[in-house]
């Protein structure tokens, strides 16, 4: 069993902690990470499964250290040699806050001399490793003087799915993406739209989550290539993810946007993603919207008017949305901005607001609830 780290953004913990139990992993939840033990098995079907953690670590150790001769020897004894072959490629990176050990350019390299030192004893070797061979991306992270020391099992971050043939300005991650569709009530039966839907990553998550396509299915992982993970793992792994694919899942999934180049490359997206023919894209202003569905939801990721000649602008477009959508009574509608002042420009209180963080700029995500439908006997 190894213990296994799936990091998370500020504010998306919760939502990769559920993720990870849904899995049928028992975690516990800190600041930034989710931990939980897992077989070669487990590692595989994070990296695969996981809609919202930004990447799946495994940990190989965690200690106080204080002075680097604390740590490299408690580097040192830690066992590396279950983990890197001989030929391994293992380039270190740091970060350090709060601690003593501030320098962390110094940490990775005493890091790097404890394993050269540790697998020179076991390999039975004088001189320096090749590093010719697979890739382990070892971390040492320092906080508040606690070191903690990982290899990460992901590679690329989780939120490159591998189907983003283009993108806007300011993309919004995937992992994020996908957070914002799993925070609304929507389900695949009921019609979801996004105003806003720039090069498509919402509605495309949106379409994954709806027919319960794995968001890793379409990429490969750094852990594949590791001797001590067997290929049945990962071809059993992935052979599940088929297994619980719903592909024949209706779905009524709509993206818009005022720049018609944006609903260009969301259709190539789309498309690159195996959902070309399930989502409708279209150009079009959010103050022209009209529907006659019911029940449906709403999430829009608009401009938020950070730049000073934008705000004006985009603040009259929110009065503009909030006059198109009030007659939406049936339909829940989700808006993620940084601007404070959005439910006075939109015209209406929303019934719950929750904190995220879109990259590094702080947000709020206003939720306003439709009417449920009414109950069948």
């Amino acid at each position: 069993m190894f213990d296994l780290i799936a990091t998370s953004a500020m504010g998306l913990e919760a939502l990769v902690a559920k993720e990870v139990r849904d899995l049928g992993y028992e975690c516990a939840v800190e600041n930034g990470r989710i931990s939980y033990k897992g077989d070669a098995t487990a590692i595989a079907r994070s990296n695969l499964w996981l809609r919202t953690a930004d990447r799946i670590r495994i940990k190989i150790g965690e200690f106080r250290a204080t002075t680097f001769d604390e740590l490299f020897e408690k580097t040192k004894a830690l066992p590396w040699e279950n983990f890197l072959p001989e030929d391994a490629e293992f380039p270190v990176t740091g970060k350090s806050v709060k601690s003593k050990l501030f320098s962390v350019s110094d940490c990775q390299a005493i890091v790097k001399k404890a394993i050269v030192e540790r697998m020179r004893k076991h390999y039975k070797k004088s001189g320096w490793f090749d590093e010719n061979g697979p890739l382990f991306k070892i971390e040492v992270a320092l906080h508040k003087d606690v070191a903690l020391l990982t290899i990460d099992a992901s590679g690329s971050g989780l939120h490159k799915r591998g189907y983003r043939a283009g993108q806007g300005e300011a993309p919004l991650k995937e992992t994020l993406a996908a957070a914002l569709v799993m925070l609304t009530n929507w389900t695949p039966d009921k019609p979801f739209v996004d105003p806003f839907c720039g090069s498509g990553t919402i509605p495309i998550e949106a379409a994954l989550i709806g027919q319960n396509i794995a968001p890793g299915f379409n990429r490969e992982f750094v852990s594949e290539g590791w001797h001590w993970i067997p290929e049945k793992v990962w071809e059993e792994a992935r052979m599940e993810t088929e297994d619980l694919a719903n592909y024949d899942q209706p779905l009524d999934i709509t993206g818009t946007d005022i720049d018609h180049r944006m609903v260009k490359i969301a259709e190539e997206n789309a498309f690159e993603a195996g959902l070309g023919d399930l989502i409708q894209f279209k150009q079009m202003q959010v103050r022209d919207f009209t529907t006659m569905k019911e029940y449906g939801v709403i999430v829009g990721n608009p401009p938020y008017g950070e730049r000073l000649g934008d705000k004006a602008a985009v603040e009259k477009m929110y009065a503009e949305m909030g006059a198109a959508l009030a007659p939406l009574d049936t339909w829940s509608i989700y808006i993620l901005t940084s601007n404070e002042q959005f439910e006075q420009f939109y015209g209406k209180p929303a019934t719950k607001k929750r904190k995220l963080f879109n990259g590094f700029i702080r947000t709020d995500y206003y939720q306003y609830w439709g009417k449920r439908p009414p109950r069948t006997k």
